[in-house]
């Protein structure tokens, strides 16, 4: 956040505080609501957990619950946390993060039950058994490209539109390496020896939910396939014009109608008709030496 959010300005602002502020600016129709806490603690995770059931601590804003959870955090500490709360609430959430040099990133959604949680595939730093926090110097902010984390957050945005408003495919996992431009995509099934017992406890319900979900697929279907055949979209064709399969054309003895319509000419040739040279007569060299006789003849007689 401090390579996109924060303007010299800003300077001694947390970056929720900073965050809320640009993007006021931007769309001050939006209604927001900064949290400054660590929810790696007991009393931040309540917090957090709060926030996520109540919606809104505004009191003129009523509801409960949140239709989706963006996590954008730094560390597997914070996101473990995140993880913990979605899969207790049984909430939908969307993970995205960058790498240390920031040439490469990823988005993933993880739905509780239905698919991997984050603790059910560690990252290979925290299976390794190797401490997140030696790997980094405090203070110290690594050289970065803010243009990785621009592609990361389009990335996230776009799957999160798609997700709410039911359209296109919603990705699962999607990486991406800056280096290579490469777009790797992939499936995370729940990991049924989960350490997480939230997480276990979600599969659990999802196996049990399989039936009705099945049933209610076959419904749909049935429901499609019931459906009476749409209707062309304009009923009227006043240019006379028709879509037909290229391999229909080939095999049908179809000719095109010479006939158009009242004030429609052909500016080209129709297909196969091409102009035909004029005839000129041609003279034969029987011709040519009577005319040129004819020419001596009259000098001589001069």
């Amino acid at each position: 956040m401090n390579r996109l959010f924060f303007r010299p300005e800003q300077v001694g602002m947390t970056k929720t505080d900073a965050a809320v502020q640009t993007l006021s600016e931007i769309n001050p129709d939006v209604v927001l609501e900064s949290y400054t806490l660590n929810i790696t603690t007991v009393e931040g995770f309540d917090t957090f957990m709060l926030s996520l059931t109540n919606k809104s601590f505004q009191p003129t804003k009523s509801g409960s619950g949140v239709d989706l959870v963006l996590s954008c955090v730094d560390n597997y500490e914070a996101r473990m946390v995140v993880n913990q709360a979605c899969n207790e609430l049984n909430e939908t959430w969307m993970e995205s993060g960058v790498s240390e040099d920031a040439v490469s990133g990823h988005i993933q959604l993880l739905i509780p039950g239905e698919t991997a949680c984050f603790a059910c595939v560690p990252p290979l730093v925290v299976a390794s058994g190797i401490d997140e926090r030696t790997l980094k110097r405090e203070g110290v902010c690594a050289a970065s490209l803010p243009t990785t984390m621009g592609v990361v957050a389009g990335l996230l945005v776009q799957n999160t539109l798609k997700y709410l408003l039911k359209f296109g495919q919603v990705s699962r996992y999607l990486g991406y390496n800056a280096l290579k431009d490469y777009f790797p995509t992939m499936e995370m099934k729940p990991n049924s020896q989960c350490s997480n017992a939230a997480c276990l406890e979600r599969q659990k319900e999802y196996i049990l939910a399989k039936p009705t979900r099945d049933a209610a697929a076959k419904a749909k279907a049935d429901i499609e396939a019931l459906s009476p055949a749409e209707n062309p979209v304009h009923a009227d064709n006043e240019w006379n014009i028709s879509v037909v399969d290229d391999e229909e054309v080939d095999g049908s003895d179809m000719k095109i109608s010479g006939v158009l319509p009242e004030g429609i000419v052909h500016e080209l040739p129709v297909a196969d008709e091409y102009p035909k040279p004029p005839v000129t007569e041609t003279v034969g060299p029987a011709d040519d030496l009577e005319e040129l006789r004819r020419q001596l003849e009259a000098l001589n007689a001069d």
